[in-house]
């Protein structure tokens, strides 16, 4: 049994809290959303979809000190809250500890590099769940298919081969990669296909599929990205991109991703980390990306009337 503690518990932490708790670990879910901390505390957390339906117990805390040393932690919060994560979970650091930081887009690991040190820190990529908050306490997913998980250079270590072990026990399908550039980038190109067009639209990912000019703006989004992957001689085991993330979103049609759910709440999004990245990363290699600096423009101008 490992001690864990989950910084963040929003959809995806929660169903990260739910499974390893329910597998018999020592779980502590840390959040700030004080009304699902004292649901998780009175009711446990209950995960249903893909995965089954159950209630887990664990700790819940809204101060990760709490917590204590961990053997295991993982930041599961939004790219704009990494680094406040990443400062709060010092007092869970013991000389065994591993972090393991999960987010979408680009840049993340590098800020939580600079807080806890190279030393420490893990990446991890998910995909394939489309988990959403039902409300306090309660989590589901859609999906349940892959955690992936590297070392920020080199090939995977011992410690990281373990830290595989304690998320399988969960239920969860773990591989390791050698190149964690790869995995970053063969995530983000499905993000950046599904983000600001399910946003921008209302659909789910199915329905961005099916609709000819919602996926014609989405899948010239998913080939930007991967042009530019190319041209940073980032090893992508993807021949043709439109083909590789339409299979990736077919096994999800239902799901709602994390933009849509941002904008259907008035919520700022992970744009700049996602579509908005794309942009940046084709000036790095003489490339544009028209198709995502559009997309991006248009996410900006309608979050500029949330409250």
């Amino acid at each position: 049994m490992a001690k864990i503690a989950i910084i963040g518990t929003g959809a995806m932490g929660s169903v990260y809290a739910g499974l390893l708790a329910d597998a018999g670990h020592d779980v502590w879910a840390i959040d700030t959303w004080v009304e699902h901390v004292e649901a998780m505390r009175r009711n446990g957390l209950r995960v249903e979809g893909a995965s089954g339906d159950r209630v887990a117990r664990l700790n819940a805390s809204t101060n990760a000190a709490d917590a204590g040393i961990c053997d295991l932690v993982i930041i599961g919060t939004k790219a704009m809250d990494v680094v406040a994560a990443a400062k709060s979970s010092k007092p869970l650091i013991g000389p065994n500890t591993l972090v393991q930081t999960i987010q979408n887009g680009l840049g993340s690991a590098d800020k939580v590099i600079g807080i806890l040190g190279p030393e420490k820190v893990t990446v991890g990529i998910v995909g394939g769940f489309g988990a959403s908050l039902r409300g306090p306490g309660h989590v589901h997913h859609n999906g349940w298919e892959m955690v992936h998980i590297g070392e920020m250079k080199g090939p995977a270590t011992p410690r990281l081969k373990a830290s595989a072990e304690i998320w399988k026990s969960g239920g969860f399908n773990v591989k390791t990669y050698d190149d964690v550039e790869r995995m970053i980038w063969e995530k983000f190109i499905c993000n950046v296909t599904f983000s600001a067009s399910t946003a921008l639209t209302g659909l789910t990912i199915g329905g961005v599929i099916n609709d000819p000019h919602a996926w014609q703006l989405a899948s010239a989004c998913a080939t930007e990205a991967w042009q530019v992957a190319k041209a940073k001689n980032i090893a992508v085991a993807i021949d043709e991109p439109v083909s590789f993330v339409r299979d990736f979103g077919g096994k999800i049609p239902n799901a709602r991703p994390s933009m849509l759910l941002d904008h259907m709440a008035k919520r700022r999004c992970e744009i700049d980390v996602i579509n908005g990245a794309v942009p940046v990363q084709a000036a790095s290699v003489g490339l544009q990306a028209p198709v995502n600096a559009t997309m991006s423009a248009l996410i900006r101008q309608r979050e500029a009337a949330f409250v």
